[in-house]
């Protein structure tokens, strides 16, 4: 074959190679680097906040806009945030999937700051971090009774108090994420917010049920058409841990809940007061409301 002729087949190929469908690609992975990031229903920070993602969480690009890119955690649920807050996987990397059980902790602590060393008079905190968070402990034999030195998803290191974090990650029971829910009285309501610096209704209960281990979808209207609950028929016959929701009708469902027993129940709202609190379900606001019921199965 002529030179000319190789150049037209190279041609050719190359074209047929970017005409391929995305799904042909493997997605791009990112993970966050920064404690709370907002998610986005644009590329723009003037449209509104639908939820947020957290510091180590891993997401899968499935669009991207100058400087933004569009993406869904492992609740599946879709926003946009600004590249800034992220670091591109390299291909077969597998964070946080494959950090080594024995050398991860979890921060227990409703906010931990993190410190350029294991000192908190000589510098302002490198960062706080939120509840929940899982950070990758160094071997480096440095560590002491008080402090911990710890690996950032972005490679860089820290120092973190052993007072604030702990080393069982098993999955909550019910008892004790009940427990954890009560932890966050007082924590602010936040429209979209996923995390114990402020939660909405539905970002609070995924929380919760997160801490057992339990990916559930992220809106309330969709927790209560999800596969892994079961109605509960009867008011009468709810049990602590079930999941309230409230609307104008099972159509319009707009917010939820956790029944914790004797017809109390514990939720992040702006009723009466923007934050965490226990209300009474007989009280007559909340049991007009009152639409659905559910369990986990």
């Amino acid at each position: 074959m002529s030179r000319t002729g190789w150049r037209g087949l190279l041609a050719y190929v190359l074209m047929a190679l970017a005409a391929l469908p995305a799904w042909t690609k493997d997605p791009v992975a990112y993970v966050v680097i920064r404690p709370v990031v907002n998610l986005y229903h644009g590329p723009r920070e003037d449209t509104d906040v639908v939820s947020q993602t957290l510091l180590g969480a891993r997401l899968v690009e499935l669009d991207r806009a100058e400087g933004w890119a569009r993406v869904k955690g492992d609740d599946d649920y879709p926003g946009w945030l600004q590249l800034a807050s992220l670091r591109a996987l390299d291909a077969g990397e597998r964070y946080p999937s494959s950090l080594e059980p024995g050398n991860v902790v979890a921060v227990d602590a409703l906010g931990a700051n993190l410190y350029l060393e294991p000192d908190l008079t000589k510098h302002a905190p490198v960062m706080t971090i939120p509840y929940g968070i899982r950070l990758e402990r160094v071997n480096g034999g440095k560590d002491s009774q008080r402090w911990l030195e710890i690996k950032l998803p972005d490679h860089s290191i820290a120092w973190i108090q052993s007072g604030d974090v702990r080393t069982d990650l098993k999955p909550l029971g019910l008892k004790a994420s009940l427990e954890l829910a009560q932890r966050f009285l007082g924590v602010t309501y936040t429209w979209g917010g996923s995390s114990s610096f402020g939660f909405d209704c539905s970002g609070f209960t995924q929380t919760i049920l997160r801490s057992r281990g339990v990916i559930m979808p992220r809106d309330a209207n969709i927790q209560a058409d999800w596969s892994g609950l079961v109605p509960v028929p009867d008011r009468q016959q709810l049990q602590p841990g079930d999941l309230l929701f409230f609307g104008k009708d099972k159509a319009h469902i707009t917010h939820t809940g956790m029944y914790l027993g004797k017809d109390s129940f514990i939720h992040d709202t702006t009723h009466d007061h923007p934050r965490t609190q226990i209300s009474d379900l007989g009280d007559s606001y909340w049991s007009k409301l009152l639409v659905a019921m559910r369990r986990l199965k």
